[in-house]
């Protein structure tokens, strides 16, 4: 109701769980998708999957995150988007247009235990060294690497420009090629992978 009383968003379909979820993206190809993660007969991560792989509809997974341990899990699945279940009625909808906008968007909480989850895989046993950026890096060129380092910091475009003293449009550019290169969704999964790959570490500034 939240989401169809508004003028330039348009409902095509409610379902009550994750396989009528995939069937309806396949039948109605809506720009965004909204999911929760535990559902009946298919749950969210295998839809998000399904339908992330299928179509280019970008998923929005809601949450109630103290519950919830899948969070890393989906967002490789192709989420764009985590948002808490006692999410306002506003930031549900702004969250809906940027994510159709094709950026991504998470709730603070969810990035902070994304975050705190990776750094602590990486103390307690990870067999790459925290400080050693894997060879899954290697196919970046120099500046795609600062880009990706800087992605990792929370930079936007317009600061990362400022920082490589390059054009906004040079920063997109690198910014495509590292996501084409890491075969990641978007930025989201960049930031992750920045952690994940011992580029950039917890607390950096």
């Amino acid at each position: 109701m939240i989401l169809d009383a508004q003028p330039d968003i348009t409902v095509v379909a409610d379902v009550g769980d994750g396989a009528a979820a995939v069937a309806a993206v396949r039948e109605h190809q809506p720009e965004v998708t909204l999911l929760d993660i535990r559902m009946p007969t298919m749950d969210g991560i295998e839809a998000a999957r399904r339908i992330c792989a299928e179509s280019a509809s970008r998923v929005i997974m809601l949450t109630t995150f103290d519950q919830d341990d899948y969070v890393y899990e989906a967002l490789y699945a192709g989420a764009s988007g985590f948002l808490l279940k006692d999410v306002r009625r506003d930031d549900l909808v702004h969250a809906v247009r940027v994510v159709a906008a094709g950026d991504s968007l998470l709730a603070p909480s969810v990035t902070r235990q994304i975050i705190s989850d990776i750094t602590g895989r990486h103390r307690t046993g990870s067999p790459r060294s925290a400080t050693t950026p894997d060879a899954r890096l290697d196919v970046l060129t120099t500046r795609e690497r600062e880009t990706l380092h800087l992605l990792g910091r929370g930079l936007a475009n317009a600061e990362i420009a400022k920082t490589l003293v390059v054009s906004e449009h040079t920063v997109k550019t690198h910014v495509s090629n590292v996501l084409t290169k890491l075969g990641l969704r978007d930025r989201t999964q960049a930031v992750i992978c920045a952690y994940e790959t011992g580029l950039i570490t917890a607390g950096e500034n």
